[in-house]
């Protein structure tokens, strides 16, 4: 099969579905997690020895974890169909690894996610967790990850990308672009953070919102769930004002395209979004269904920043003509 770095529409389009079922993916976990569900069966790879278990459909918590799994392995079916298309058709070397890391990373996903069921059973007293809620955690830690990769081989895949070239009107500035990957490094931090503290029980570590329950900006009482609640709110300060910057580079930088700007826009809107619904988890005393959107926006904005900062770096990737 020739391989070439034109724009393939059939690849472009089903990267872009691999970007899209890798949400379906992400909001399954975080209801299954909201409601407590994570070990409707305490078996894996089977639930509860079957492939179509007896009462999932009928049964809340069965049905959003065994969905949570039957979805995992149509992700990794596409997964796997996008990275031999990329290695068969592809020159890029950079997309054929960035493919195969992604192929890498769906299996690691679906082991830690295993690993999360067959150990949850062993404690750690001197944490008040379990070996399978770290595993959790972990697991919830390279979701991310995936959304990124997957994000960024649709990119790569996608006419404005290899035709247009991003819309770019010259060299971006490296004010900008560290901006971007300050931003980038903050969200996933952010989203890292998060994910200790969702399987450390600690939503509602501090039950107020804005303030604490004693009126001020300033927990008076202390421990790991409350620090790490703590430590939430801060660095969702910290990506606001991250993000306003970014933008302001973005706005100077007279490389930088209208698109682009107009996608850092849709990025500031998703953040306000994500701040009300993290006071909504607060007020609404963890409802399950604004913490799964919470969950849901989080990684869209992370991803969303990855794409800009991805096309701020366009250079870096090397042009994608035959002559490349």
């Amino acid at each position: 099969m020739n391989r070439t770095p034109f724009y393939k529409p059939s690849l472009a389009w089903f990267a872009a579905l691999g970007s899209v079922w890798v949400f379906v993916l992400v909001l399954l976990g975080a209801f299954t997690t909201s409601i407590g569900a994570g070990m409707a069966f305490a078996d894996w790879p089977l639930s509860n020895g079957s492939l179509n278990p007896p009462g999932w459909l009928s049964d809340l918590a069965m049905f959003s974890e065994h969905s949570h799994r039957l979805s995992a392995a149509v992700m990794s079916t596409i997964t796997y169909i996008i990275g031999v298309w990329i290695w068969r058709t592809e020159e890029r070397p950079w997309l054929r690894r960035l493919a195969l890391f992604a192929a890498i990373l769906v299996i690691a996903q679906a082991v830690v996610g295993g690993l999360r069921v067959l150990f949850d059973h062993l404690p750690i007293a001197s944490l008040e967790t379990s070996v399978g809620r770290l595993f959790a955690m972990l697991h919830a830690i390279l979701a991310q990850t995936f959304v990124c990769a997957l994000f960024a081989v649709a990119l790569a895949c996608s006419r404005p990308w290899i035709e247009a070239h991003a819309g770019l009107k010259g060299t971006i500035g490296a004010r900008t672009t560290a901006a971007g990957r300050w931003c980038v490094a903050l969200l996933f931090l952010q989203l890292a953070v998060a994910a200790v503290m969702r399987h450390s029980f600690a939503g509602l570590a501090i039950p107020t919102f804005p303030l604490t329950p004693e009126d001020g900006l300033w927990p008076t009482h202390w421990d790991f769930r409350v620090a790490i609640h703590f430590t939430h709110r801060l660095l969702a300060v910290a990506i606001t004002g991250a993000l306003a910057y970014y933008g302001h580079v973005l706005w100077r930088d007279a490389a930088v395209s209208r698109a682009m700007r107009a996608l850092w826009a849709g990025i500031a809107g998703l953040l306000a979004v994500q701040i009300y619904l993290g006071a909504q988890i607060i007020w609404t005393g963890r409802h399950a269904s604004m913490t799964t959107a919470h969950v849901g926006v989080g990684a869209l904005t992370l991803a969303t920043t990855f794409v800009l900062v991805m096309l701020t770096h366009r250079d870096w990737f090397g042009r994608t003509n035959p002559a490349a």
